[in-house]
């Protein structure tokens, strides 16, 4: 318990050397993607620094073990998912898209924390896996459409100019719209979890 607040106050530092090695300083020893990814599921916080520049490339790395995960087969993230992420870089709204998708995320733990509970109860009580259904689709939709909401998107992408400002303009009104929809929504499940 005390690394964990340990963990909270300071971030562990690795440092990524150009033989792409990774080198944890507060263990003293040199880790692997697998080792980072087990810290991030433990909850410990690092940053990953470029030994001689020390530059933050903490954001590549993560990124990096996604890929390795994903590689090996522990796929999570559906290809239109990630057309529609690629397709966000360089739109208007790409500022909005890490909050909200951060807002998901956070939503979706909360709910995956409620689920587990729901099926230590089902073993325990059978009758409770009605509860634990209604849970399951409930988040399930939730999920669904928060990737529905990137669809919207798509038709602003740059080089797909219509040249009808005033669509552009209406557009830009449903979106807005639509984002303060889905906070309000989102506030709503923040309040109810």
């Amino acid at each position: 318990m005390a690394e964990k607040t340990e963990n909270a106050a300071e971030p562990i530092i690795i440092k990524k050397y150009a033989n792409r090695r990774l080198y944890n300083t507060a263990k003293s020893s040199y880790v692997t993607l697998d080792h980072l990814a087990q810290m991030v599921r433990e909850g410990q916080d690092f940053v990953v620094n470029d030994a001689k520049t020390g530059e933050d490339i903490t954001r590549g790395v993560l990124a990096q073990i996604i890929f390795e995960e994903e590689a090996k087969g522990q796929t999570m993230l559906p290809s239109a998912f990630l057309r529609q992420l690629i397709r966000l870089y360089g739109d208007s709204l790409q500022g909005f898209v890490p909050g909200y998708l951060e807002a998901s995320m956070e939503t979706f733990s909360r709910n995956q924390e409620a689920m587990r509970e729901q099926v230590r109860q089902a073993f325990e009580a059978n009758p409770a896996l009605a509860n634990f259904e209604a849970l399951a689709r409930s988040n399930m939709e939730w999920f669904e459409n928060a990737l529905k909401m990137f669809a919207p998107f798509a038709g602003g992408m740059p080089g797909k100019s219509t040249g009808r400002a005033p669509r552009k303009d209406m557009e830009l009104e449903e979106l807005k719209e639509q984002l303060a929809s889905m906070q309000a929504q989102l506030a709503k499940l923040v309040k109810e979890g």
